[in-house]
């Protein structure tokens, strides 16, 4: 199957060729057809499966094959809604991606940021609005947003639009929109508040379930390494100074948290930067691209800030808190191993999060390999009785299968390896 045997038009199967995309993902082999056929789609999928393109594609399209569309000013014909602002500027670099050979536009506004840039650009006029749901209400109530032309409306990550307390503005958006449209909706997770939502939005969807949570889990090496709370400062830093990681992800539970280990980090010598919420869009955006481009080799976030992280070839995520929801934890390991390209994913866990690990572990439906080969493991009683068949020792990163990333890192010394 090839994306022109979808029906993708000739300009954009050229930008997917530049973009180095020959083989549709099996959620773009489900969901384009029945797009460009009309029809209203509710996708559960997590990040990862390819379905960005899955909408951006067929959106693109019949926009570019409509004839009433004017040249200037362009009025807003689809809505793309968000849930931060990283996952929104990601979303719209793919659809100026994929549209770069046909004459169909796009534009990204956010909070955190003044807004003079961006209603300049809406002034001018955009066929595509790719917003997250406060911004994009701020601007509606502003004037500089009109909604009634829109015939393709996208809701993307919903479930966490949920979690964000964006429910209520959601609940506005979709009032001041034509009742004639089609409407994608696309969760992670189909909870009955998820459910519930998407039957007030969607009239009678096409369903697609893509759960790569399996698959997830083969690609992707994983380690859990039992250490105290007072401890884990220290096994981070020991870890990030005895292997030759290109670029870690780490994923902390608060705000809070995330800066204090950047500052441990950074004490030690280690180039880390924090990403979250209280960061301004600035600090946030100059973090993610230092990270993107090489200069920082670790990047700490929350879970929601790390929506819109997208970086090829990621070598290591670092559970440092684990996650209280299962699903959260495959989501997280899911930022490496992309592509069929393997990858690793180390976890915490300190007594006090043991229930958390038995819930993630219910839902893989097997125990993650745990690694007792460091030196903070005395400090945690009884670890064989937690798990069976511990490992001493693990292969080193080098003999990973698949490409390394090109970018340097220069580590301190390579005594020991986590794999």
């Amino acid at each position: 199957m090839t994306f022109a045997d979808l029906g993708v038009i000739p300009p954009i199967l050229k930008a997917l060729e530049v973009q180095g995309y020959s083989q549709p993902t099996p959620i773009q082999t489900q969901a384009i057809p029945s797009l460009l056929d009309g029809s209203d789609l509710l996708g559960c999928a997590q990040t990862g499966t390819g379905k960005t393109a899955a909408f951006a594609i067929p959106i693109i399209q019949q926009l570019a094959l409509r004839k009433d569309r004017q040249a200037a000013p362009r009025k807003i014909r689809a809505l793309v809604v968000s849930p931060t602002r990283e996952l929104a500027i990601q979303i719209g670099e793919q659809f100026s991606a994929y549209g770069r050979y046909t004459n169909v536009n796009n534009t990204v506004i956010f909070g955190g940021v003044k807004q003079g840039a961006q209603t300049r650009i809406l002034r001018n006029g955009v066929d595509i609005l790719i917003a997250t749901p406060g911004r994009l209400l701020d601007l509606i109530g502003q004037g500089f947003v009109h909604l009634g032309e829109v015939d393709y409306v996208v809701l993307d990550e919903a479930d966490h639009m949920l979690d964000m307390g964006f429910i209520h503005d959601i609940r506005k958006i979709i009032k001041l929109l034509p009742k004639k449209r089609q409407s994608l909706f696309f969760s992670a997770t189909m909870p009955p508040e998820i459910i519930k939502l998407s039957a007030n939005i969607l009239g009678k969807p096409k369903k697609i379930t893509i759960q790569p949570k399996q698959q997830t889990a083969e690609l992707v090496d994983q380690g859990l390494l039992h250490v105290s709370k007072k401890n884990k400062a220290k096994l981070l830093t020991h870890i990030l100074q005895s292997n030759n990681y290109d670029s870690t992800l780490v994923f902390s539970r608060t705000k809070h948290g995330a800066n204090k280990i950047v500052r441990i980090l950074n004490k030690q010598g280690i180039a880390a930067k924090a990403i979250h919420g209280n960061k301004s869009q600035v600090a946030r955006q100059k973090a993610l691209d230092s990270f993107k481009k090489g200069h920082t080799n670790v990047l700490v976030a929350t879970d929601i800030a790390a929506r819109g992280i997208d970086v090829e070839e990621l070598s290591l995520v670092v559970n440092y808190d684990l996650p209280n929801v299962p699903e959260t934890y495959v989501h997280r390991i899911g930022r490496t191993g992309r592509a069929k390209a393997s990858g690793i994913a180390l976890s915490f866990c300190s007594p006090e999060e043991n229930v958390c690990l038995k819930d993630i572990e219910k839902l893989l439906k097997k125990r993650i390999r745990v690694i007792e080969d460091h030196p903070f493991v005395n400090d945690v009683p009884d670890i064989s009785e937690q798990h069976s068949a511990p490992q001493r020792s693990v292969p080193h990163t080098s003999q990973n299968n698949g490409p390394r990333p090109s970018r340097k890192v220069h580590s301190r010394n390579r005594r020991r390896s986590y794999r």
